[in-house]
């Protein structure tokens, strides 16, 4: 397979089953109970027995060893066209503008209703634990911004700018774990989750997928044993991810054990492209799996209000049917009900965040498009820490949603710079700069 003229179909299915995934895992972190005809939330403690299995079905390194692979396509493609830092933002950017501003817009309003109505506090809190979904986005953006320079890196210097995050991050899990501190860990947003982006680029590249074939079950085989290694020797959390009795496990804040876990994975997905699987797909399943890829930052953002809808509806259902309340507050069909929710929802919204988007049009405003997307970056990372509440007292997540309003619209001048200027009523032709970049 050739990855630069058609779409890769082992990194789309693995992103897109790991989208639902992520659905399914978020529906058994509590347990719905219904006691005295009070709702009870219970946040699950899983039995050490299922420990393993979180290690199997954690598949966030996957969306960073897939946006390696797409942004070292992009940055190629970016060479060969000529176009340059303005190009690159605005076409990275303006995608995310659709679905980033429609979700926080609806939360804003929300929960901004809800404080000003009394309930301040809780509103805050709320939405600062459901904007807590917003760190994947927040260190996207920031690699997605970076990534010219990592594929440099990574064309130039092979395996040595992975050896070199994989040495910082192991050094910040040590200092973290030695204080006792896991907040220490954050710090690794912006080494690991690097780091495993740069094995997707070296993916792109071809290693794993190409070349000698023990590469894929090598690359296994080490991966699985650093996670052994650090978990049962060197003390790291027994679990991917934290659950009631484990707050803070491996994934959040991540450690070195989430770099291991990804070098495995790329190569299990090199063992399964070099088999010719999922070389060649029907019409259909590739336009489902395309409508997947599409909706995944949607599907992402609004995955949670689509779980509460759905305990919701099952917990209306169970007052009319008390006898059936054990089935239908039932994990499993919590999380069926939540797919169904996502499933009927998302293309709605999507439509709505599609009409959102600003068009990238034949030149950039290379200086607008590195505004808009810091001013981005910076919204995103505040409503990450702060929530979405518009309020004189709540700074923080007000500056946070009004940045991402600016953003959103400063990347639509940005991304189009001649309907801009015709805006403006000026002759976009009149004047060019080394800033101007055409697609």
């Amino acid at each position: 397979m050739n990855p630069g003229k058609q779409r890769n179909h082992v990194i789309d299915v693995a992103r897109a089953l790991s989208v639902i995934v992520v659905v399914v895992f978020h529906t058994l972190l509590y347990r719905i109970r219904v006691v005295d005809g009070e709702v009870n939330l219970i946040p699950w403690a899983a039995p050490s027995w299922l420990y393993p299995l979180t290690w199997v079905l954690m598949i966030m390194p996957l969306f960073f060893v897939a946006g390696g692979f797409a942004n070292a396509l992009t940055v190629d493609r970016m060479h060969r066209q000529g176009t340059g830092l303005g190009h690159y933002l605005a076409g990275r950017g303006h995608r995310l503008v659709g679905p980033l501003s429609v979700f926080v817009t609806f939360c804003a309003l929300v929960s901004t209703a809800a404080a000003w109505l009394g309930w301040l506090g809780p509103a805050t809190e709320l939405s600062r634990q459901l904007m807590q979904l917003l760190w994947f986005i927040t260190v996207y953006l920031v690699i997605v911004a970076a990534a010219p320079v990592l594929v440099r890196l990574h064309d130039a210097f092979g395996v040595w700018p992975m050896i070199a995050l994989a040495m910082v991050a192991a050094a910040v899990d040590a200092w973290s774990f030695q204080v006792g501190r896991p907040e220490i860990r954050n710090l690794n947003m912006i080494v690991v989750w690097p780091l495993v982006h740069q094995f997707g680029i070296a993916y792109q590249r071809g290693w794993w997928r190409a070349g000698a074939r023990w590469a894929a079950p090598a690359a296994i085989a080490l991966g699985t044993a650093g996670v052994l290694l650090l978990v049962f020797v060197a003390g790291y959390p027994p679990t991917s991810v934290g659950f009631a009795d484990i707050p803070f496990a491996n994934l959040q804040p991540p450690t070195l054990a989430m770099a291991s876990l990804a070098l495995a994975q790329c190569g299990l997905l090199a063992l399964v492209e070099r088999s010719g699987w999922l070389a060649r797909l029907s019409p259909k399943a590739e336009r489902l799996i395309g409508i997947l890829n599409a909706v995944m930052v949607s599907v992402y953002l609004w995955h949670i209000p689509c779980i509460a809808v759905a305990g919701v509806g099952l917990l209306l259902l169970s007052a009319l049917a008390p006898a059936l309340a054990p089935i239908l507050l039932s994990p499993p069909l919590l999380a069926i009900s939540a797919l169904a929710v996502v499933a009927a929802v998302v293309p709605l919204l999507g439509r709505l965040e599609l009409r959102m988007i600003p068009p990238l049009g034949p030149s950039q405003d290379t200086a607008g498009a590195i505004m808009a997307y810091g001013t981005l970056v910076l919204g995103t990372l505040l409503v990450w820490q702060y929530g979405t509440v518009l309020h004189p007292t709540r700074v923080g997540s007000s500056l946070g949603v009004i940045l991402i309003w600016l953003g959103s619209w400063l990347m639509g001048h940005a991304a189009d710079r001649t309907q801009a200027a015709h805006r403006t009523g000026r002759n976009p032709f009149r004047v060019r700069d080394e800033g101007d970049e055409r697609t």
